[in-house]
């Protein structure tokens, strides 16, 4: 497998992307017996050597798992040029180049985000195939009734000709004074802004939402937003 070599220098857990340029361009880096300069060489992973300061190098390849409770103005992204992206918020040592969000969150939905540098594990999680449920509670305008409830459980087509499964809608509570109705939603696809259109597609407008399950893992209540723990082997196996 190729790569290339700044990359594979984030990869060992030493150092950032640009960090690993730093490194390069001061002449410390060698691949195979050669002192390189170019950090967009290609490697091959399993048959060339890199040397750093006259030390082999190997990837550290630990598989890793974060639960993040996401804060309301940060999208779900590995980069971004304007906004502030879920891995910025990963406080991670050298490897944050090869971190990504299982799925994505709006930039204004808060509440569980998986992070991840796990593809198997990502794809098993968000592909419609797989049926792993995503539980959000919701703040939406209007008095939600059972007319609602059952538009939600026969499925819906969206203005755009969008085809939604079947969807869970639980009515937890009205409030006459500010007319919103607090929901819990479970869906088991994640089409671009999907809850919101949801709504949308029976006349009412969500104020509030948070992911607070997925399939059977459910957001650590002690999390704060903005941060952020390692999933235990136990959450794993809820998940997997």
């Amino acid at each position: 497998m190729y790569m290339r070599l700044d990359k594979f220098l984030s990869q060992t857990g030493k150092f950032t992307r640009a960090e690993a340029k730093k490194v390069i361009k001061a002449k410390r880096v060698r691949l195979n017996d050669e002192v390189v300069k170019d950090g967009k060489i290609k490697i091959n992973e399993e048959s060339d050597k890199i040397f750093l300061d006259g030390e082999l190098l190997a990837l550290n390849n630990k598989e890793v798992y974060y639960m993040l409770n996401k804060p309301a103005g940060v999208v779900s992204a590995t980069r971004d040029d304007k906004d502030k992206t879920v891995i910025d918020l990963i406080n991670f040592p050298g490897r944050k180049e090869d971190l990504f969000p299982v799925g994505r969150l709006d930039k204004e939905t808060t509440g569980l985000l998986i992070i991840t540098n796990d593809g198997k594990f990502a794809h098993d999680i968000i592909s419609p195939k797989k049926h792993v449920s995503k539980t959000y509670e919701a703040v939406v305008t209007g008095k939600i009734s059972e007319k609602e409830v059952k538009i939600f459980s026969q499925g819906m087509e969206l203005s755009n000709g969008d085809k939604l499964q079947p969807a869970q809608l639980d009515i937890i509570s009205y409030s006459e004074k500010d007319d919103t109705s607090k929901v819990r939603v479970i869906i088991h696809e994640g089409k671009y802004h999907q809850v919101r259109r949801m709504f949308g597609a029976v006349s009412q407008r969500v104020l509030e939402l948070d992911r607070v399950k997925i399939g059977l893992l459910e957001l650590d209540d002690t999390l704060e937003r903005g941060e952020y723990r390692e999933l235990t082997e136990e959450e794993l196996n809820l998940i997997k």
